[in-house]
């Protein structure tokens, strides 16, 4: 009676068993063939002096391709320009959807369509949104000169060739501040109001229990969108491109000739793939190291209402 009691057990384990890889094998073999594989040829490439065309002379060159872009002005120019790009992008993405977030948390009229507004920008395509940049942006007949032209008739701005990087930087905010804002909104819901209430019963006025109350338990969300933004802005890329000219071949001015515009140039104009998947590995280097440096830093400033292991 108990070997076969054993054996029905085993036998509904291992039909559990079986079931449990029937579910999850699509997305083992999804994950395996469609990422990890690439990742791992990737990385391999890099050590190569691949092209798309040499299979039969393939060469290993070592760390050679890395050595190259250490030593490459170009990647020194587009890594500077991109992390300039980072440092003034990603701050005034927070402070904006922030503040967005907490003009829209109020009983103010019509709230739900002007967070509907903030929003509508992140679910354009980048395609038509660059379209639409460049009809408001057009030196002779954009909308922005037109307003401007008529308080200084004699001033004509070409905004996409004089300040390309503050165009990108204006779209970018455009396209991300609305999700930001609604992130904002959910973490501002999480605020107990009985902390609000206490702070103003003790003498504290708007601006105190905003910055004593509300931002101290706002600042994962804040943490979070730090480490989103600092990923996002670190791979720009079609935005540039696409501002450039009517097609993702344009080449951008050098200002706005970031990391990722080389690693195209790289792969898909010179066909230089083992140089370009070096690139990219640096990259993820870098993003890496960026951010081990924002969670180093969140023990100093990000407040937790439970306390996380291992913090001091």
């Amino acid at each position: 009676m108990a070997t076969f009691r054993s054996t029905r057990f085993r036998g509904r384990r291992w039909r559990e068993t079986l079931s449990f890889y029937l579910f999850v094998g699509p997305w083992i073999l999804g994950f395996v063939v469609l990422g990890l594989f690439p990742l791992v040829l990737g990385f391999l490439t890099s050590f190569t002096n691949y092209n798309g065309f040499n299979l039969g002379h393939l060469v290993f060159v070592g760390l050679l391709n890395y050595a190259h872009a250490f030593t490459s002005i170009e990647i020194s120019h587009a890594l500077g320009r991109t992390v300039i790009f980072t440092v003034v992008n990603v701050p005034l993405g927070i402070v904006i959807g922030v503040l967005l977030a907490v003009i829209l948390n109020q009983a103010i009229p019509a709230r739900g369509v002007f967070r509907t507004l903030f929003y509508l920008p992140t679910v354009i395509p980048i395609v038509a949104t660059v379209w639409i940049w460049e009809l408001f942006l057009d030196a002779n007949y954009g909308l922005v000169n037109a307003v401007i032209s008529m308080v200084a008739p004699n001033i004509l701005i070409k905004w996409l060739v004089d300040y390309p990087t503050w165009v990108l930087i204006a779209l970018t905010l455009w396209t991300s501040v609305g999700s930001g804002m609604i992130i904002f909104l959910a973490g501002l819901q999480g605020v107990p109001n009985e902390l609000k209430e206490a702070a103003k019963i003790d003498g504290a006025g708007t601006w105190q229990v905003f910055q004593s109350v509300t931002l101290p338990l706002l600042t994962p969300v804040i943490f979070f969108e730090l480490i989103l933004g600092i990923i996002g802005s670190l791979q720009v890329l079609v935005a540039p491109l696409l501002l450039a000219g009517a097609t993702l071949s344009s080449i951008p001015p050098p200002q706005n000739y970031f990391y990722l515009v080389e690693v195209y140039e790289q792969v898909f104009a010179h066909q230089n793939f083992g140089y370009g998947t070096a690139l990219l590995w640096l990259l993820f280097v870098v993003i890496i190291v960026f951010s081990m440096l924002v969670f180093r830093s969140a023990r100093y400033w990000v407040y937790y209402e439970v306390d996380q292991e291992g913090a001091r």
